[in-house]
């Protein structure tokens, strides 16, 4: 790509649903709708008698600008994206540009006619927005940049996330193909699979404040998957001949307990970030003859749904943003299993004829060297954990027993030491110790509450190829091991699109236990990138 601002490109921001008219006027009040907002909380120090330590998240509008140098549109008072205030190329818009898609405005009392449109005019409208962007960045002529090789960023928070889906995914509401600019798209807690309140889905007649634009039905209407819906009963796909599943990310919320509206996080229940179930929050690609594809790229965070400790302003989600939108190395995490050992009471059991039935949960905890965070946290007691049943062991074995976990994203921006050229994260993972049943009833002996069949942590080291077509170095140590981990360099094999795959046996070597491979597959990100800062 000729693009040489690459990976630094124009970002859109597209906030979330407002239900009232009150919540309307507040939103495009703010100029921009809520990416400015931080916080503020405490943390724990090793001293008894230490008062705790302030952790303090500026909000992403800021944090882009102090790392990487992004700057808002505003001007003297006016938007500069404004067909009123555009003078032919005399505005000096950066490439490295954060736009905000202000699509409340028309909804307004303030500053419109306070009806609301639906939600395919505020797809349409961003696809206007975009090629808007591109004529304005393209013809400052600072950045050298031809329309063609233009690209840009979404990063949608909740319904946002449809918005955009919207437009990448129906023709209708992208008359002028400005999907094909869009180089990556990014969202924080959106609903993809609609919204389920006390275990049912919003019904597509329940017009009052829009709330039916939640509503599976509809959803595949403005997204364009009725035949998709019709097959699979679900709508959280992206057809791939339309976007990319690769070039997606889908940021999820687990503390439902923070979520401000008391009704909603009662009412959607466990498992869920207080307004959008766990399971809802995911993507994946869409094949041609509707049947699902490649997950999309996906991490776990413990926030709520939104509100000051809301998943958009907090530091989790921003380290998996930027890392997503300019890192250097994407790593696929999976587990395969191989064997699940029953105890011998349940196999004997088992091997009279009677049914047996658990629920393996996996925990993995993902942190990258030198960070007081996790890019990913998945555990039992947040309801966002991994699951694999015995029922579904039974009949998939182990050549089919594979769990997507979560993809990490890393960046050679924080290596200063050319000495140790690594890339290096540390991944935790848990198999919790389920209730077996033996013909639907709960078998007690010997069982511990919250064990674990497996638990251990492990540290993984990558050197990226230092020529075109050179080989990844790859070592790793399980920390289980005694005090001083046993380092080993493992083989790397090639699969395709370029990427590599590493394969880490584990064993809890117990009965009751459990048996695999951490399969983990590497690839370089943003490979067009001319420097990592």
């Amino acid at each position: 790509m000729a693009n040489a601002h690459a990976p630094f490109y124009p970002i859109i921001y597209v906030r979330g649903f407002a239900m009232t008219d009150s919540e309307i006027d507040e939103t495009t009040a703010d100029p921009f709708c809520g990416f400015n907002i931080g916080s503020t909380v405490y943390r724990a120090v090793p001293e008894k008698n230490r008062a705790p330590r302030k952790f303090i998240f500026e909000s992403p509008l800021v944090r882009l600008g102090s790392d990487f140098g992004y700057s808002d549109v505003y001007e003297d008072g006016y938007d500069i994206l404004d067909p009123e205030w555009h003078d032919d190329g005399k505005n000096k818009l950066p490439s490295r540009s954060i736009v905000i898609f202000r699509y409340y405005d028309e909804a307004s009392r303030l500053l419109g006619t306070g009806k609301v449109p639906p939600i395919s005019d505020f797809s349409q409208k961003l696809s206007e927005l975009i090629l808007r962007v591109r004529d304005i960045v393209c013809a400052n002529k600072e950045n050298g940049i031809s329309k063609k090789d233009f690209r840009c960023y979404l990063v949608a928070h909740s319904m946002g996330g449809l918005i955009c889906r919207g437009m990448l995914q129906n023709p209708k509401n992208d008359k002028g193909n400005a999907r094909q600019y869009v180089d990556k798209f990014f969202t924080y807690a959106t609903p993809h699979d609609g919204i389920d309140i006390m275990g049912m889905n919003v019904p597509s007649w329940l017009g009052m404040m829009d709330i039916n634009n939640f509503s599976r039905e509809k959803m595949a209407d403005y997204l364009d998957l009725k035949a998709a819906y019709k097959k699979n009963g679900s709508v959280a796909y992206i057809p791939e001949d339309r976007f990319p599943s690769e070039r997606v990310f889908t940021m999820v919320g687990t503390n439902r307990q923070d979520y401000a509206l008391a009704a909603s996080r009662t009412f959607v229940g466990h498992g869920s970030d207080g307004l959008v179930k766990i399971e809802n929050a995911t993507l994946c690609g869409l094949n041609a003859d509707n049947t699902p594809g490649a997950p999309c790229a996906k991490a776990f965070t413990y926030r709520a749904h939104s509100g000051y400790f809301g998943i958009v302003n907090s530091e989790e989600a921003y380290q998996n943003l930027t890392r997503f939108l300019f890192g250097d190395v994407r790593v696929d995490v999976w587990v395969d299993v191989n064997d699940i050992r029953l105890p011998e009471e349940v196999q004997a059991s088992a091997k009279k004829g009677n049914k047996i039935n658990a629920l393996y949960q996996f925990e993995t905890l993902m942190s990258p060297r030198g960070k007081m965070w996790s890019l990913s946290r998945r555990v039992a007691e947040e309801d966002s954990v991994a699951c694999l049943s015995q029922e579904e062991w039974d009949k998939r074995g182990k050549k089919n027993s594979t769990l997507y976990l979560s993809s990490v994203f890393l960046a050679n921006r924080a290596r200063v030491n050319q000495a140790r050229p690594s890339l290096a994260y540390s991944m935790s993972l848990g198999v919790r110790m389920p209730d077996y049943e033996v013909e639907r009833r709960l078998w007690f002996n010997e069982h511990y509450e919250g064990g674990y069949l497996f638990r251990d942590s492990i540290i993984l080291e990558m050197v990226p190829p230092q020529e075109k077509g050179g080989n990844w170095q790859v070592k790793y140590a399980w920390q289980g091991q005694g005090s001083v981990p046993a380092i080993h360099e493992v083989d790397t094999k090639k699969v395709k699109g370029g990427k590599v795959e590493v394969r880490i046996p584990f064993d809890s070597n117990t009965t009751p236990g459990i048996s695999g491979q951490m399969r983990f597959v590497v690839s370089r990100w943003n490979p067009n990138a001319i420097t990592a800062e």
